[in-house]
């Protein structure tokens, strides 16, 4: 499939819209399909994947008849999605949620007619295991109440669908049935769709509603060998689940100029982390391609240390360190045994084989090949990685989360592990699947773990062999410094044995290896504004036309990288080119404030896994960073103006400041 195709049979990412029950994260269009769902978790195999394919491949399409949708929206600070569509003949409300629970998993829509009258249709498909496993369908009672539902099931997978009856699309009444007089309308005795069992590919459902009526359905996955659980009541977890999100999100104070973006994307961090076991998913899907009709097609639903590390930084910076002391404990039970065994991802209760393998069947979102699950990336060394996760534990124990013996025993097999691995090339903090190197980032990243472990003893007082480290954490600067930086170009460069440049160097700052100011790291940012930024001011995270990842053809900018640069901009003085950028970046986020890993410029919409919670990161740290210059300049300003008085004229900063954007 071309890149440059004028239609396509893929619906744009930027139609969709994240729910989330703390356990998965399925994707809803603005047409009122959800294309993507996992039952249970977020690594789950997946119930509906028309996102890696078409219909046939299983969804859940709720629409009005002859509608068009006027608005969507989340309710404020939730994940409770409400879509208003427009008929004919009336108006109606789709109201998407899952109420998080530790209970059952619970997926639930909600139809209000608003004015005059409106038709409602279902498309059901469900499909079990990638669409590897079609359901057998039949009709029960409804424990606990004196309705009957549709009990779909497959191998160890059930889906138990409680509200108005649907019906096998080859028995489908042409008529519309009466929403609330007749929502419990049963079938004649002997009728195709009366489920005394049968292979349904297709459940569909007509309904006609007036003003004032609603009508709910609950689909709730449960394990085949155990009795149907007792549906919820839509009502009360609709309130609950109000309640929830809006309680998490009460204890954000922020006063950036992208407040809304802000509080956004900490929710989605909040959103793509499993709440029984803290562990933090990078995506909640599976193949979204980096580059339309590519290959380069990743499977994102795991924890990565990485990316979890980076969130829990995100996370502290915005006082929320009990979901961070959270992702400790999971931590701690993940990487438990031999420091040789340390793994840069697992699955999301810590597991540890994540083999890939790839599903023939399904075409691929935008024809998109191969569809990919599990991460062979699983077996990789990537130098980085340490370093990440002791800057994350460091941040931690300064916001004053106290130490135990097992979490500093942790800390001290990480740097065991990367003494042992000191001498070991990897393959870099973008998995690429070339020849191992010496990346420079990871080596920085591995002086700031020893770094880190020494500072622990000098700061802390905790025990450790900090002359060992202190040692390496030297000869490290000094192997960096000779070999990592190239004199004739004046900048770091991606390996040691070559000249390019990588968007991961802008990271060196971060790690305390050197400031954003230093001559050598403003060389390393002009060399890669020349060799990686396009035309439309955006970030590519190295040169795919170099070879050294090892795949074939090449990817979109990577917006995690581009928020990097805002933040160079930032620190190092820019501050216009800091803002510019970033309101460029904040204009790539959906009308719901969501982020995919790329965007392409060309065709103006977004690609990768998505929403991905490394771009949602880098943009509260982005966004961060430019209220942090812009508060420093103020004050700048102001103290050079030490006999301003209240009512005197304001300089051109303060006017700007208090524009209609709140910022510069």
């Amino acid at each position: 499939m071309s890149d440059d195709r004028a239609e396509t049979a893929s619906t744009p990412l930027e139609d969709y819209a994240l729910l989330s029950d703390l356990r998965t994260g399925p994707l809803v269009s603005r047409a009122g399909s959800i294309d993507w769902l996992c039952f249970p978790r977020f690594d789950s195999p997946s119930v509906f994947a028309a996102l890696l394919g078409g219909p046939e491949d299983g969804r859940w399409k709720l629409s009005a008849v002859d509608g068009r949708v006027l608005s969507r929206r989340y309710l404020p600070r939730t994940f409770v999605l409400e879509t208003t569509w427009a008929t004919p003949t009336g108006t109606a409300v789709v109201t998407d949620f899952m109420p998080p629970s530790d209970r059952q998993a619970d997926l639930v829509r909600q139809v209000t007619c608003t004015r005059g009258t409106v038709t409602i249709e279902h498309d059901l498909r469900i499909r079990f295991d990638y669409n590897r496993a079609k359901p057998w369908t039949r009709r029960v009672d409804l424990q606990g109440t004196a309705r009957e539902g549709l009990l779909s099931v497959a191998g160890p997978n059930a889906l138990l669908l409680a509200g108005p009856l649907l019906h096998p699309h080859e028995a489908q009444r042409t008529e519309p049935q009466e929403g609330m007089e007749h929502r419990h309308e049963v079938s004649p005795k002997g009728h195709p769709d009366d489920y005394q069992g049968a292979v349904a590919d297709r459940l569909t459902g007509i309904f006609r509603l007036t003003a004032g009526e609603t009508l709910n359905w609950v689909l709730t996955w449960h394990k085949s060998h155990r009795y149907p659980p007792t549906p919820v009541e839509p009502q009360d977890v609709r309130e609950r689940t109000v309640a929830y999100w809006q309680d998490w999100s009460q204890r954000v104070d922020s006063h950036h100029g992208h407040d809304e973006l802000v509080l956004r994307s900490l929710m989605v961090l909040r959103a793509l982390t499993h709440q029984a076991t803290g562990g933090i998913v990078a995506a909640p899907t599976t193949s979204l391609p980096e580059r339309f009709g590519g290959v380069r097609n990743w499977d994102y639903r795991y924890t990565w240390l990485r990316d979890a590390a980076l969130t829990i930084e995100t996370l502290i910076a915005h006082d929320f360190t009990d979901g961070a002391l959270h992702w400790r404990n999971w931590l701690l039970r993940a990487v438990a045994g031999h420091p040789e065994d340390l793994q840069i991802m697992y699955g999301i209760a810590g597991e540890r084989q994540l083999p890939e393998t790839d599903l023939s069947h399904l075409a691929g979102y935008e024809g998109s090949t191969p569809v990919r699950i599990g991460n062979g990336a699983v077996g990789q060394y990537q130098a980085d990685v340490v370093g990440e996760v002791m800057l994350a534990l460091a941040a931690l124990r300064n916001a004053g989360i106290e130490e135990d013996e097992y979490s500093w025993g942790l800390q001290k097999n990480l740097l065991r592990f990367c003494e042992d691995n000191f001498e070991r090339p990897g393959h870099g903090i973008w998995e690429m699947r070339g020849q191992p190197t010496f990346f420079v980032h990871g080596r920085a990243m591995m002086w700031a773990a020893f770094d880190q472990g020494v500072r622990a003893v000098e700061e802390h007082d905790f025990d450790g062999p900090v002359e060992r480290w202190r040692e390496l954490r030297d000869r490290l600067r000094q192997e960096i410094l000779d070999k990592g930086f190239n004199a004739e170009l004046n900048c770091f460069t991606q390996t040691y044995d070559n000249t390019e440049v990588d968007a991961s160097l802008l990271q060196l700052p971060h790690t305390g290896f050197l400031s954003y100011d230093d001559p050598q790291m403003l060389g390393t940012v002009a060399r890669i504004e020349q060799d990686l930024l396009d035309e439309s001011g955006l970030l590519h995270r190295y040169r795919t036309e170099a070879g050294l990842d090892g795949l074939p053809g090449n990817e979109y900018p990577f917006l995690i990288c581009s928020f990097w640069l805002v933040k160079q901009y930032a620190h190092s003085g820019r501050h216009r080119q800091a803002q510019a950028l970033l309101e460029q970046l904040a204009g790539y986020a959906t009308d719901l404030g969501l982020y995919a890993e790329e965007y392409d410029p060309t065709s103006g919409r977004l690609a990768g896994n998505f929403p991905q919670a490394f771009s949602h990161l880098g943009f509260i740290r982005a966004a961060d960073a430019v209220e942090e210059a812009i508060g420093k300049q103020r004050l700048n300003e102001r103290q050079r103006r030490p006999d301003d008085a209240a009512g005197a004229p304001r300089n051109v900063l303060d006017q700007r400041l208090d524009g209609p954007s709140g910022t510069t």
